[in-house]
Formats: structure tokens, sequence, C-alpha cells
């Protein structure tokens, strides 16, 4: 069975606001080397659409060449989308359709290398569900003061062990954990 990894960038006082995270060419190199390890990107509509809008070509041809790296890569990979609104997607896309909890777990299942997951709601109905594997955190040295937080409203704590630790000289850290068994 493929694994799924959750990775997504947060501020001290738990904030998951993409306007927040201020990624650096060292975060952008550790997400392209994982996207590059991954088979599939596995996001909801938001995520998806945020994501498309920002890296898909041509808007991200403007940004610089340490950026370049990763949106060749999250251009490429295959990406499955969850949403109940969207008819269709494009972009190296597939929609997810009926019980997405069941989709995932059909994902998964297929051979092939690791799955990643990015985003917010849909993330965490799919932790809730208990099908992460790993957990890949990058803790940005201030606070935001507002939302949206980390796994706002997972329906149980969870009990995590750091399996690696990546200090990045921006003072962020990234932090790898599996829940705890």
């Amino acid at each position: 069975m493929r694994t799924l990894t959750y990775s997504i960038n947060v501020t001290l006082d738990g904030c998951i606001d993409h306007r927040e995270g201020r990624p650096d060419a060292e975060v952008h190199q550790l997400a392209t080397e994982a996207l590059e390890r991954a088979d599939g990107l596995l996001l909801g509509r938001v995520t998806y659409e945020l994501m498309e809008q920002a890296w898909r070509p041509p808007a991200s041809d403007a940004f610089p060449d340490w950026m370049q790296p990763f949106a060749r890569t999250i251009h490429e990979i295959p990406k499955y989308v969850a949403s109940t609104t969207l008819e269709s997607v494009d972009w190296n896309a597939e929609l997810l359709g009926g019980d997405v909890r069941e989709a995932v777990l059909e994902l998964k299942s297929r051979p092939g290398g690791q799955l990643r997951l990015g985003g917010s709601a849909f993330a965490t109905d799919v932790v809730g569900w208990g099908l992460v594997d790993e957990y890949e955190f990058t803790v940005y040295p201030w606070v935001a003061g507002h939302g949206p937080y980390l796994l706002a409203g997972l329906p149980r704590p969870l009990d995590l062990t750091p399996t690696a630790r990546h200090d990045l000289a921006s003072g962020a850290v990234a932090t790898t954990y599996q829940a705890r068994a």
C-alpha cells in the first residue's frame, strides 16, 4: 500500500494561511525534492484552485529562477482533486468522485510510490479518517494572530513522534512525524 504524507507550512500559533508562509529558496528546494519523490498530490478543491492559479504556466513563468524547479515539478505531478462542486479538472488532474474516503483508500491501494496531501479542510478530513501515514510540518518562527488553523476541527487528538528534523537558515524548522502506534 502506498503511503500518504500530509505536508504544510504553519506559523507558531498554528496558522496555515498560505500568505503567512514566506517560503524562501531553501523551503522551495525541500518541497521540490519531496514532490519529485512522490507519485501524486491529493488536494481539496480550494487548494487545487489556489495552486493551479499560482503555479500553472504562464502564471508561474513570472516567478524568480529559484522558484522554477518547484513550478515545473508541481505542474508535472499527477493531482487528485476531491470536490463536490467541480464538474471537471485539468492541469494533469483527476477528479475524485463518489465516496471520497473510499477514493483515497483506492488511490493508496494502487501500486506506486508515495502520495502527498496538501491543504486545510479536506486534509483535516483525511487525517480524521486515519489515512495519513506521515506528517511534514514546516514551522515558521512568527505568530500570525489569525487562522485558518492546522487541523482545526480534527475529531480526536494526534499523538505524533518526530522522525526527522531539518533546521533552515531562515529559522523555520521542517519536521517529519509519524503517528504513535
